[in-house]
Order: structure tokens, then C-alpha cells, then sequence
């Protein structure tokens, strides 16, 4: 069972690693804000399609890295 969850947790954490980094970078956008760049202040965008799946799958793996981790360190 425990090497069940092991071979999972890293798994999981080499695809969390994948998906962060597959992510868009957002932090342009805060840049824009800082620099004075006023369209960006106020325009909310929705994430759709692609970025909205791989937002959610890396919240759902995040958890399920935290849950496993939590269980081995229980164990």
C-alpha cells in the first residue's frame, strides 16, 4: 500500500511540474498594472478552453499531492 502511494506522489509531482510550467505567466499582467498600463487594470479575462482545463487539473493535482503527502506522513 505504501508503495502504492509513493510511485503515485511522484507521479503526481512530475505532472504538477509539467502543468505549472505549461501554464500562461500571468505575472506580465501584473506588470502592465504596476507600469501604469491601464487597459489590463480593469479587464477581467475568463479562462476558456485549454488554459481552463489545465488550470483545474493542476488544482486537483495540487490536491491530491497535499492529501498523499499528508497519508505518508500519517503513516
Amino acid at each position: 500500500m505504501i508503495e502504492i502511494l509513493e510511485v503515485s506522489l511522484l507521479v503526481i509531482s512530475i505532472l504538477l511540474v509539467a502543468i505549472v510550467l505549461l501554464q500562461s505567466n500571468k505575472a506580465s499582467d501584473a506588470g502592465q498594472i504596476i507600469t501604469g498600463g491601464n487597459e489590463a487594470l480593469f479587464g477581467k479575462m475568463k479562462e476558456r478552453g485549454l488554459e481552463l482545463f489545465i488550470s483545474r487539473l493542476t488544482l486537483v493535482l495540487g490536491l491530491l499531492f497535499f492529501v498523499i503527502s499528508f497519508i505518508l506522513f500519517v503513516i
